[in-house]
C-alpha cells in the first residue's frame, strides 16, 4: 500500500553542473514560490526564476542566494526568446497565467494573451530548444456538469478562462508531444512571500477580525495543497518518459461552503464566520457545478498523494 504523501530523497550533494537547469516561469507567484522552495529542497534543479521583474522585493532571502533568475513575460515571443537564451534550461515548469476568473471574464484579450499565447510561446521555445516543459491547466476545462472528470473527458469551458486554458492545451500538445499537462480544480495554502496573500490568508485574515465570508454551496472541488502539487509538478518534470495530461487533487470532493468551514475550524475560528452563498453573485463568470478531477492516471505513476481533503487542509496549517 502507497504511503499517503512519499517525501522525495534530497540529493544536495549534486553540484550545478550535475543538476539540471530549471527555468520556473511565474516564480514569484502564490504556487510559484512553493515550487522555488521545492526544486531547492530537493536539490536535483539548477533553478531559474522567470518573471515579468527581476525585483527581488519581497522575495524570502534564501531564495535569492540559491537561484538565478531572468525578465520574461510569456505575452511576449521576444522576450521569451531572450529569456530561454540566458537561462538555458534543460526544463520549464509553466505557472504564469492569469487564473483570476473574473478579471480573465471581464478583459478576454488580456486572459488570451497570456494564459493562450503566452503558453504559445514558452512551447515554441521549448521545442526549437529540446527542453523539457510541465505547464498547467486547470480543471476550468470542464463545464462541471459531470460527477467526476478523467483526462480523455471532452473539454467544454464556460468561462473565458477556461476557454483560454484549453486553447494553450492545445498549443502545447501540438507543439510539444512530449510535454506534461497537470490539471488541478483549487490550490490552498498560505502565501510563502512577505507582502503577498492568498486566498486562505485573506480568509482567516478576515475571520480573525470577526468578519463573515460567503461561500457557494453549489460549486464542488477537490482541492490541493500548494506544498503537495509543486512536489508532483517537481516529480513530472523529472520523470522524462512521462508525457501528457495527468489530473491532481483530493480523493474527495466538498463544496466552498464545506470547505470554508473546515478551514475556519481547523483555523481555530467560530463557523459563524462562514456563510451559505446560493446564488452567484452578480457579475461573476460563470463556474461549473462539479469539478471533481479524477486522479487514477496520475496515482499509477506517482507514490506522492494527496490523500482527502481533511489531508490538504491539514498540510495547509502544518
Amino acid at each position: 500500500m502507497k504511503a499517503e504523501m512519499e517525501e522525495p530523497k534530497a540529493t544536495a550533494g549534486l553540484s550545478k553542473t550535475d543538476r539540471q537547469r530549471l527555468l520556473i516561469v511565474g516564480a514569484r507567484g502564490f504556487l510559484g514560490t512553493y515550487a522555488v522552495e521545492g526544486a531547492l529542497e530537493l536539490g536535483d534543479f539548477q533553478v531559474i526564476r522567470g518573471d515579468r521583474s527581476r525585483s527581488s522585493a519581497g522575495v524570502i532571502p534564501v531564495v535569492e542566494t540559491e537561484t538565478e533568475s531572468v525578465e520574461m513575460d510569456v505575452a511576449d515571443a521576444a522576450s521569451v526568446d531572450r529569456a530561454f537564451a540566458q537561462a538555458r534550461p534543460d526544463c520549464v515548469l509553466l505557472l504564469a497565467a492569469v487564473s483570476d476568473i473574473d478579471r480573465c471574464e471581464a478583459a478576454p484579450e488580456m486572459a488570451f494573451s497570456i494564459n493562450a499565447h503566452g503558453a504559445e510561446h514558452v512551447a515554441n521555445a521549448c521545442a526549437r530548444d529540446k527542453v523539457r516543459l510541465l505547464f498547467t491547466s486547470s480543471a476550468a476545462v470542464f463545464d462541471g456538469g459531470k460527477d467526476g472528470y478523467c483526462e480523455k473527458d471532452v473539454a467544454l469551458p464556460i468561462s473565458v478562462y477556461g476557454k483560454s486554458k484549453l486553447w494553450a492545451e492545445h498549443a502545447v500538445t501540438s507543439l510539444l508531444p512530449s510535454a506534461v499537462i497537470l490539471r488541478f480544480a483549487l490550490v490552498l495554502g498560505f502565501a510563502h512571500k512577505r507582502g503577498a496573500k492568498s486566498m486562505l490568508d485573506t480568509w482567516v485574515e478576515k475571520w480573525r477580525a470577526s468578519e463573515t465570508v460567503a461561500f457557494s454551496t453549489e460549486e464542488y472541488r477537490n482541492p490541493i495543497d500548494a506544498g503537495t502539487l509543486s512536489k508532483l509538478m517537481l516529480h513530472l518534470i523529472s520523470q522524462r518518459e512521462v508525457s501528457g495530461i495527468y489530473h491532481a487533487g483530493a480523493l474527495d470532493s466538498l463544496s466552498r461552503y464545506q470547505l470554508g468551514r473546515r478551514l475556519a475550524a481547523r483555523a481555530g475560528m467560530s463557523s459563524e464566520l462562514v456563510k451559505p452563498q446560493y446564488e452567484a453573485a452578480p457579475g461573476r463568470a460563470p463556474r461549473g457545478r462539479n469539478h471533481l478531477l479524477l486522479t487514477d492516471k496520475l496515482r499509477a505513476i506517482c507514490d506522492i498523494e494527496t490523500g482527502s481533503c481533511d489531508r490538504v487542509i491539514e498540510r495547509c496549517f502544518a
